[in-house]
């Protein structure tokens, strides 16, 4: 074996990469070219770029930091011109990256665990006049107020363990800070951000019903589809039907939007009618007590539907499943995870830059958000396949730690070996001392994906 060869297979069993171990296990490179993102005549290796933002977003580094500090980052312009490239597939991109990491996970699933998909969005505060996409008033639940934000549709994957985002859309409302006649780059029409670009304006439902079926044709395999009130509508619930995904929701108690069928028709008088009749089941959330029965009902857009009342003392609640097979305990149990996705947004946001993207470019507010939800699901399958799972912001900051100190200490070893060298009788008694340096510093660069000076 040559000297390089017994260098490489040293460092490979001594510098244990996590991220670049996943990246090389999923076959990034194949992804990457099944989403378009193909090298041109000029410029760096896709994969090469995304390695380095997956590492600002792991190490917290803003982009002009990880520059300034590390020995083998681009010049910015290369990292702009890539997230700003109109060619660029990044919806496909997190769709694949995400269903081979559940390929990876799906033998881990013990059975009786159900595997959930969730419709969501979140708001993100943009102050910026000329943010594209950004609208002036979109209700936020966090401030209880309108603010100036970006509205976030999202569909997420999790089961008993883990999290995972699939897929999003940015969604503009009336209040637009900017027209989209108005944004910043003229799309071809048949690039993939101009497709991208032409969903803004779409109805939440609309955008929410097109996620889920780009999933399920992904190969994405769940039991249940969670939503809100907002999404619990008649229409949304039975086109999520067709698509074959059982729905279980929080119902808003509207008797505009919900009417059943048989002499009680407003979910009111259905519970008035049957509160006193029906056995009450009890439970316990935190500190707050609560009974709850449960009823088949007929629809007359969904047919035969199980209900399930639960009053607080205070407020009644109505959730429905059009699983009429499963148990009213079983429907609040699956609820109760919707706060998975809500765990999941807090650490987007605390972690992985979700609403510091610092861009004001449509196309490279997609493209950042897209890096901060592929990070985010990196980590994530990181936790799951070790023994001891940790949460997710414990595990983000050993990783951070551990990437830092590989770095900084195979830095600092080479250019000890390098000072070595400079001795000329060292030289002369071993001719191997700077090819082993030569070596080492690029199977180093190779085995992290980058060199950090502090």
């Amino acid at each position: 074996m040559e000297l390089d060869n017994y260098i490489q297979t040293a460092v490979r069993s001594i510098l244990k990469n996590p991220i670049l171990e996943v990246l090389i296990e999923i076959k990034i490179t194949k992804i990457l070219k099944q989403s378009n993102f193909i090298k041109r005549d000029v410029g760096y290796p896709p994969f090469q770029i995304i390695l380095h933002f997956v590492y600002m977003l792991v190490m917290q580094k803003r982009q002009s930091t990880f520059i300034k500090k590390s020995d083998s980052a681009f010049g910015k312009d290369s990292y702009y011109r890539f997230i700003k490239e109109s060619r660029y597939n990044w919806r496909k991109f997190l769709m694949l990256s995400t269903t081979t990491l559940l390929q990876k996970i799906k033998s881990l699933h013990k059975d009786g665990e159900h595997r959930l998909l969730f419709i969501d969005d979140t708001v993100e505060a943009k102050r910026g006049k000329y943010i594209e996409g950004s609208c002036k008033y979109i209700w936020s639940n966090k401030e209880h107020r309108s603010i100036n934000a970006l509205n976030i549709v999202s569909l997420n994957y999790a089961d008993t363990h883990s999290t995972f985002q699939l897929d999003f859309s940015i969604k503009m409302n009336d209040s637009n800070r900017k027209d989209i006649s108005e944004f910043t780059t003229k799309l071809h029409h048949r690039s993939n951000a101009y497709y991208r670009k032409s969903e803004i304006t779409k109805g939440k439902n609309i955008l929410a019903i097109e996620m889920l079926e780009r999933a399920l044709d992904s190969g994405v395999d769940a039991d249940y589809l969670l939503v809100d009130s907002w999404y619990a509508k008649p229409n949304f619930i039975n086109q999520a039907n067709e698509l074959g995904m059982p729905v279980i929701a929080r119902l808003p108690n509207n008797k505009l939007i919900w009417n059943f069928k048989a002499k009680h028709k407003t979910l009111n008088s259905i519970y008035e009618n049957l509160k006193n009749i029906r056995h009450k089941q009890s439970g316990k959330h935190g500190k707050i007590s609560y009974k709850y029965f449960d009823a088949i009902v007929e629809h007359d857009i969904l047919g035969k539907v199980k209900l399930v009342f639960l009053h607080t003392g205070k407020d009644l609640l109505v959730f429905i499943s059009t699983d009429i097979i499963i148990s009213a305990k079983e429907i609040l149990a699956t609820y109760k995870k919707r706060w998975n996705i809500e765990q999941g947004y807090k650490d987007l946001r605390n972690l992985f830059g979700l609403g510091k993207e610092e861009n004001r470019i449509y196309e490279s507010l997609i493209a950042k958000i897209t890096l901060s939800m592929f990070a985010y699901n990196l980590v994530s399958y990181i936790n799951r396949i070790k023994h001891e799972p940790q949460t997710l912001g414990e595990l983000f900051r050993d990783l951070e730690c551990e990437l830092e100190t590989l770095a900084i200490s195979m830095q600092l070893f080479i250019k000890i070996l390098t000072k070595i060298s400079e001795i000329g009788n060292v030289v002369k008694e071993n001719k191997d001392l700077l090819q082993i340096i030569a070596v080492l510093s690029a199977y180093t660069q190779k085995e992290l994906g980058f060199m950090c000076e502090s």
